[in-house]
């Protein structure tokens, strides 16, 4: 089956009110920076410090996305919704800015965690609602830029405020603010849809799917998605081993698990760089300036990505992406042998991190295609919400395993491991396409049982540069 999805939008902004997404990624993407330097510079923390407040971070992401995608099913106020996360990272942005100790610091990051699913759910809703089926696909190429714009805008702003000084506290009022200016004007400038629909009918449209598991630029995830609700308890599992003895052959694991190492590789390496961009000898400014470039690679680079998925086939990119996502990771562990330092370690690492950029941009679109592509005639909810599951547990081991690393490793070990789960994902793409090949010939179609989320409700995104994300890089 082949299936094309459109990233260049006909129009840059299908809809007025589209812009209102801009500050808050403005937000969210100057924040994904400040956070761990608050941690490194005024509290004084250390790496591990960094990898706690992420791993608690990414574990009230995942379990608060199975409540909120519920949510967002019985009531159908989407602005609602919106106001609730957006207001509510205005006010907890401007509360991390008077906190005085690291717990603090933790309770409420983690508190920003818990309602980071609630704006992913309603915003994609809501374009499915308030767009034709003939103009949805523009609407969400215009909305995936709105939001890549918002990420370099917000960056710049961090960038050019500590240009000068290091008022990293001071910074958060400025992105409170931007996070208040989509809240109010979403909740003005738009009316509900007439025709609410399910967190299901994502699940129906390539594009809409792609949307919401692309790897927030901001967040550095993947916000998990379970167009059903989970309900864990002996009978599910037991359905869901029967589903991995029968899908054994096909395509559908080896997907879920190269995505599982992709996710896994892309938190390690996410939550470890700005600790080691700032042991390296950058300033904060110039740490600000590396990830714009990483965010202006992909402003470039995904709207072509759609047209590169049609000409060249989404298995070849996904693998291609892979494969230089997994270089950059090298390199950026060669960068540590090489002992680079200052001036330089900002030069080698705003071009691998640009790079880095480019290659989730395509990556992001290849495996939305790919997912798509295998959840054809099959329990797309039940599959959905094992994938998020999956990507949630990687995102909290991803966490993890830095924290760990970072009191028994280095970051050339991390970024080593990083690279190295990238290039084990690899035959796994390549199997995948295989089997998807066969399955296409004519093997028989498996009776596919009602597959739910495993017990622990868990989540390409992000999440994670993939948020995520919370916006991997």
């Amino acid at each position: 089956m082949a299936i094309s999805l459109r990233t260049w939008p006909a129009r840059l902004l299908a809809r007025p009110w589209l812009l209102a997404f801009v500050p808050i990624n403005a937000a969210t993407a100057g924040f994904g920076v400040v956070l761990p330097l608050l941690i490194l510079i005024p509290f004084h923390g250390s790496w591990a410090d960094v990898a706690v407040a992420a791993t608690l971070f990414n574990s009230s992401v995942i379990l608060s996305s199975v409540v909120w995608g519920r949510l967002a099913d019985l009531y159908r106020g989407r602005r609602a919704f919106l106001l609730v996360n957006y207001g509510g990272y205005a006010a907890l942005y401007l509360a991390l800015a008077h906190v005085g100790s690291l717990p603090w610091l933790y309770l409420v990051y983690t508190v920003i965690g818990l309602l980071s699913p609630a704006g992913a759910n309603a915003a994609n809703l809501l374009i499915l609602e308030k767009f034709s089926e003939k103009e949805r696909a523009t609407a969400f190429a215009s909305f995936q830029e709105m939001s890549m714009i918002g990420s370099v805008a917000g960056l710049l702003v961090g960038y050019f405020w500590t240009i000068g000084n290091d008022a990293l506290a001071t910074l958060l009022y400025v992105l409170g603010a931007l996070a208040a200016v989509s809240a109010v004007a979403l909740w003005f400038g738009i009316r509900e849809a007439s025709r609410p629909l399910t967190n299901r009918s994502v699940a129906k449209h390539p594009e809409s799917l792609a949307s919401r598991l692309h790897i927030s630029s901001s967040l550095r995830i993947a916000i998990p998605f379970f167009p059903r609700h989970p309900k864990p308890g002996p009978s599910r599992l037991a359905r869901f081993r029967l589903w991995v003895v029968e899908e054994m052959h096909h395509e559908l694991p080896l997907i879920l698990g190269a995505m599982f190492l992709f996710n896994l590789a892309s938190n390690l390496y996410n939550i470890s760089y700005t600790p080691y961009l700032y042991t390296a000898g950058l300033g904060v400014a110039a740490i600000f300036l590396v990830n714009v470039a990483n965010n202006l690679a992909q402003v470039f680079v995904y709207p072509i990505s759609g047209r590169l998925a049609n000409r060249l086939g989404p298995d070849a990119l996904v693998r291609a992406s892979t494969y230089v996502r997994s270089l950059g990771y090298l390199a950026t562990a060669g960068f540590t042998f090489a002992v680079l330092f200052g001036t330089n370690a900002f030069a080698a690492n705003l071009v691998s991190f640009a790079v880095l950029g480019g290659a989730i941009a395509v990556y992001t679109t290849a495996s939305s295609l790919i997912l798509f592509r295998g959840l054809e005639r099959r329990d797309a909810g039940g599959l959905l919400g094992v994938n998020s599951a999956l990507g949630g547990a990687a995102a909290v081991l991803g966490a993890g395993l830095s924290g760990i690393l970072a009191v028994f490793g280095s970051f050339r070990l991390v970024f080593l491991v990083a690279a190295g789960a990238l290039l084990v994902s690899i035959p796994l793409w390549t199997a995948a396409v295989v089997a998807y090949r066969r399955r296409r010939a004519g093997a028989t179609e498996p009776v596919v049982p009602a597959v739910v989320a495993p017990a622990a409700p868990v989540a390409p995104s992000a999440a994670a540069e993939a948020t995520a994300t919370a916006k991997p890089h």
